[in-house]
């Protein structure tokens, strides 16, 4: 069976599944083994939406910095989202164990304890709460199969 990076050409994998690490009392998290080789070189760490955190490859990091870069300086929105998106951005490369240390003020945002999940969002890793992505999922799966044909009207299963 092949790859997802066969499938896609050749292109780095895909981020992807959910894990459930713990937080160590120095606020450090063990990166999911599958994740570390696309964010051994060094990622960008920084608020997502729903209260998780990004965890972006710094090519990610940059491609979504040039398309937000794009947006009208004459835009109140673009700067806001600009301003939030990059002040709390953190650059790290994790250590030789695969740890990545979470800056107090990005956990505080996501509400970061012990307990989290990493997922992989393709692109993207996002660490949450665990009982936050607990209640999202379940929130969000009512509605899944509802939301397909909006968000993929040519998709077929």
């Amino acid at each position: 069976m092949p790859t997802v990076s066969e499938l896609f050409g050749g292109s780095p994998s895909l981020l992807l599944g959910t894990y459930t690490p713990r937080l160590d009392e120095k606020g450090r998290l063990i990166l999911p083994a599958k994740f570390r080789s696309q964010l051994a070189p060094g990622l960008v760490m920084t608020r997502g939406q729903e209260r998780c955190l990004f965890l972006l490859p710094m090519d990610e990091f940059r491609r979504m910095y040039e398309q937000i870069r794009q947006a009208p300086v004459t835009s109140k929105q673009a700067r806001d989202y600009l301003r939030v998106f990059l002040s709390g951005a953190s650059d790290e490369v994790p250590d030789k164990q695969g740890r990545v240390s979470i800056p107090g003020p990005l956990r505080e945002y996501a509400g970061l304890d012990r307990d989290v999940a990493v997922i992989g969002a393709g692109t993207r890793v996002e660490i949450w709460d665990a009982q936050a992505w607990s209640t999202y999922l379940a929130e969000q799966e009512s509605g899944y199969a509802d939301t397909a044909e909006e968000v993929l009207p040519n998709l077929r299963f």
